[in-house]
């Protein structure tokens, strides 16, 4: 679980958050049930590493001048064109309580339909499940070693190890293996020599 340091923010204005991002950290706030919300800056480069390398639903703990916060990063806005994060919301959590969250599916191994000829298709990239937030995983393997052509892998079907839940619609697809696209086969019958063809059925003639 990664620490990281905070201050508050006591200015509020657009230029005043301008001048946060400009000195390399990002504009933030802080709430929770029955705690008042804190506006506070934090360094933009070690939140995005941190988000990297442990994912988006990583508890953190932020440090706001001494006092301590475990938090759930909630929303981030970001700067389309210059691809930065320019704002974002934490949520307080109770590391005994559940939270729901979606959490991306990562297919693994190679499915003997593929072998077979088949198409992958994954219908489904992220699950919604249920969890405390220390047992939340980064991502959710899925082995699609045994699907066959015109197999399909439902939600259903996928394990949880018992630290989370499944709580979205059980039936929906996760991935399936589509039949291979049947080519047109083109009989072109038998060799003809240079000429006139030896069917004109159909054929558009010019002799007046």
């Amino acid at each position: 679980m990664t620490t990281l340091q905070a201050v508050k923010r006591t200015e509020f204005t657009n230029s005043a958050k301008r001048k946060v991002r400009e000195s390399g950290q990002i504009p933030a706030i802080i709430y929770g049930k029955k705690v008042e919300s804190k506006p506070v800056a934090l360094d933009s480069i070690e939140l995005i590493k941190t988000l990297r390398e442990e994912g988006k639903n990583t508890v953190i703990h932020l440090d706001v001048d001494g006092s301590s916060h475990a938090v759930m990063l909630y929303d981030m806005q970001t700067d389309p064109l210059k691809n930065e994060i320019v704002h974002a919301d934490f949520h307080i959590v109770d590391m005994q309580a559940d939270v729901e969250v979606e959490v991306p599916l990562h297919l693994t191994g190679e499915a003997q339909g593929v072998k077979d000829g088949g198409v992958l298709q994954q219908s489904l990239h992220e699950v919604t499940i249920s969890a405390k937030p220390g047992q939340i995983p980064q991502t959710i393997d899925v082995d699609i070693a045994n699907l066959a052509v015109n197999d399909a892998l439902y939600i259903k079907d996928l394990t949880s190890s018992g630290q989370y839940q499944f709580v979205q619609d059980e039936e929906q697809v996760v991935a399936s293996i589509l039949p291979p696209q049947q080519e047109e086969e083109i009989d072109s019958g038998e060799e003809q020599e240079p000429g006139t063809p030896t069917n004109e059925e159909g054929r558009e003639h010019n002799e007046e």
